[in-house]
């Protein structure tokens, strides 16, 4: 069986902890996680265990998207080192200097 990705494991959790602030009992509300997400009982649970240690939402992360580029050879086998070297992603790596790139007001034109 695969791991939930965090989006979908971020979106089950809040819809048990909202399930549980509506005042539906742990088994009505394990009944509507099966009914509603396809899981078993032992997830379901699973899902309101957590739930019930929670106060607030869980955050929901930003879904991911390949996003094509052209680049020099030079500048990517740089990058790949760089990436070998630090044990980062390339998608990681790339996200981030580009993130702090926009951060630091270098994206505007």
């Amino acid at each position: 069986m695969a791991r939930s990705t965090d989006l979908v494991r971020a979106e089950r959790i809040n819809a048990a902890l909202k399930l549980m602030q509506e005042h539906h009992t742990v088994s009505e509300a394990a009944a509507i996680l099966e009914r509603s997400y396809g899981l078993s009982k032992r997830q379901a649970y699973r899902y309101l265990e957590v739930a019930q240690r929670r106060q607030e939402p869980v955050p929901m992360p930003d879904q991911k998207r390949a996003f094509t580029v052209k680049l020099s050879i030079g500048l990517i086998q740089d990058i790949r080192r760089y990436a070998r070297q630090t044990g980062i992603s390339l998608s990681e790596l790339v996200g981030q200097a580009l993130e702090a790139w926009v951060r630091n007001g270098r994206g505007r034109g």
